[in-house]
Formats: C-alpha cells, structure tokens, sequence
C-alpha cells in the first residue's frame, strides 16, 4: 500500500519520520518548494515531486497536510485522480468531511487532527471517520498516525472542541512557559535557568499526570494553606486566569468552525 502527502510542511515531515523509522518505504511527497522536496528525499529517501495530482494517481493513502486555505484549490487539482479504491486523509484544520465528500469521491475519507508534539513522536492523533467508511478499513491510516503519538477516534461533532484543546494547545502550553521564564527572569533569575526551571517542570508535571494522577489532586498535593502556592493561585484566580484559558478554547473553536466554512478564511 503506498503512502502519498500532498504537502511537505512540519506535520507532514513529523509522519514522515515516524513511518520511515518503522520501516515503510515507497512514500511519495508533492510540496511546490524545491529546496523542501530536496531535503525531503535526502533525509527520509522518499520520491518528491512538484505535482499534487501525480501523489494522487499512484498512491493508495493520499494524506492531505495543506493548510486550510488551500483545500479547495488542491482538491480541484486531484479530484480526477480520487477514486473509489483510494483513501483519503485530510489535517486541515476545520475543513469537514461533508466538504471534503462533495469534492472527492474517494472510497475512505477520514479527518485527522494531530498536535505538533508529533514532531517527537508525543502527538495525540483524534481521527473521525466518513458515514463511507469503517473502522475495519482504517487500521493503515491509525498506524501511520500511531507512528508518532497516541490515537484517538471520535465523532466528528467534537473536531472543533478537539482543535481547541489538542491542536492549539501546544501553542497555549508554550506561552504559558513562555510568560513562566519571562516572569522569572524578572524576579533575578538568570535567562537560561529561568527557561531550564520552567521546562523541566512542565515536562515533569507531565510525566506525572500522565501516570493518573487528576490535576485537581496535583494542585492541591503542592498547595499547602497559606503556602506560597496558594498565593500564586489566588493571583492567577484574582487575575480571571480560568477564564482566560476558557476564552481561548472557545475562540480556536471558533476560528475552527471559520475556516471550515469558507474557502477564504
């Protein structure tokens, strides 16, 4: 079964590196830049090309990693090239699959939202299945997303929610450690041990709520009444912190429905 990305950006690079390093061979990339392509076939051996419509003809999974601007113009470009016998996978965010039914007539469509942490094989993949297919017929498409991370399958209902949390959430997490080293350089810490304190207690917080622990019972195992985490969280609380990270799941929801809805957002 031959793989196909119509698009060689970060995500698609991210997939590359997990499917190669398990041993599949014959991947196929299209990306419009050379110097992209170039790089592409050096360090993963996969076959480039400039032509979206050649991925399309001679591969059986055709993984759409575009960006949600573009969509439309790309599956103009392949849709010819779309049969039944073939599967079709699309991480744009918002573009739905109703959207993506009515301009390809593909066997399997299937929407993935994947995170970045992919690009070291972390990422959290929630896949949602066309009414056309079926589970049974998806297992190729979970292992190459299983390649980088842990996969999820959910109703396509929830992608704008899933978007929100997992796909901006990246963004969001880093920026709260961004605004961590910023504010302790402030209070004297030199830049680089500001960014090392910040870090690694992000990835250790995680490691720990990774094993089951709730982060309710974490907050409250470091909070100690009248300590100095209750004064941190009171400010954040006193600051409309919750509320804050609440307002910025809603407008990345927002934003996700947008971009599915029109061909130029």
């Amino acid at each position: 079964m031959k793989i196909g990305f119509i698009g060689g950006g970060n995500m698609a690079e991210a997939l590359i590196k997990g499917i190669t390093s398990r041993g599949t061979r014959g991947i196929m990339v299209s990306d419009p830049n050379e110097d992209r392509r170039r790089y592409l076939g050096d360090a993963y051996g996969v076959v480039t090309t400039p032509s979206n419509r050649e991925v399309a003809l001679a591969c059986d999974i055709i993984i759409l990693a575009v960006k949600p601007q573009n969509i439309d113009d790309v599956t103009s470009e392949i849709s010819g090239a779309v049969t039944g016998e073939k599967t079709v996978v699309s991480v744009a965010a918002g573009i739905t699959l109703s959207r993506l039914s009515s301009r390809l007539k593909a066997g399997k469509l299937i929407r993935a939202m994947p995170n970045t942490p992919a690009l070291v094989q972390k990422g959290t993949t929630v896949l949602s299945l066309c009414e056309c297919s079926s589970d049974n017929g998806t297992m190729a498409v979970r292992d190459i997303f299983m390649s980088v991370g842990e996969v999820m399958t959910l109703p396509e209902k929830y992608m704008d929610a899933v978007t929100a949390v997992s796909g901006s959430g990246p963004a969001f997490l880093a920026y709260f450690i961004e605004c961590m080293i910023e504010a302790g350089e402030k209070l004297g810490l030199a830049a680089g041990d500001a960014r090392i304190l910040a870090v690694q207690t992000a990835v250790g917080t995680a490691h720990l709520l990774d094993s089951g622990m709730s982060p309710s019972r974490l907050r409250e195992m470091v909070t100690s009444p009248g300590g100095t985490t209750a004064a941190g969280l009171k400010a954040l609380d006193n600051k409309g912190f919750r509320d804050a990270i609440a307002a910025a799941l809603e407008a990345a929801m927002a934003r996700s429905r947008e971009l599915g809805a029109s061909r130029h957002a």
